[in-house]
């Protein structure tokens, strides 16, 4: 009688064990993304776009244009500190920006603001939320939504995890 309680109990830990292994799914059964997904150092390989043309986009938050951030390094620290870097050329002038991130998994959206020199990130009011469309180990897709027509549209932002 023993030996049964001890091998319900061995399978009842094994089974609480793989359930929290498991990829969180929510009501809809798609996956949600969790911050600890996003941290890390990323490549911006690919900005495209849904909804609105890529001549009617002119710059990318509040930057240079868009395609200076093709190739950009994103680096996302799990304190919430962050940057990145654009790598210049063609027009584009090299930067590194420091930046504050957050990822809500309520809403799944990825935010941040951008930080500057004597700044600190409680302080700063204005930043960008984009939806996290997808995070998993090596693939990172964000959509900033724009007004364009008489609805929203989405730039789509495409990431692949860096080698470290």
């Amino acid at each position: 009688m023993k030996r049964i309680f001890v091998i319900a109990a061995i399978l009842c830990s094994s089974l609480m064990v793989l359930q929290s292994c498991s990829t969180t799914k929510n009501a809809s059964g798609t996956t949600v993304a969790k911050r600890g997904n996003v941290t890390g150092k990323w490549v911006l390989n690919n900005v495209s776009f849904e909804g609105i043309p890529s001549v009617a986009v002119k710059g990318l938050f509040n930057e240079a244009s868009y395609q200076c951030f093709v190739g950009s390094t994103w680096n996302f620290t799990n304190s919430g500190n962050g940057s990145y870097t654009l790598p210049g050329g063609s027009g584009c002038e090299a930067k590194t920006q420091t930046i504050f991130w957050s990822v809500s998994t309520a809403d799944q959206t990825f935010q941040f603001k951008k930080i500057y020199e004597g700044e600190k990130a409680k302080n700063v009011t204005e930043g960008y939320r984009l939806v996290l469309f997808s995070a998993n180990g090596d693939n990172l897709i964000l959509k900033s939504p724009v007004e364009y027509g008489s609805g929203t549209a989405y730039i789509v932002l495409d990431y692949t995890k860096a080698a470290n």
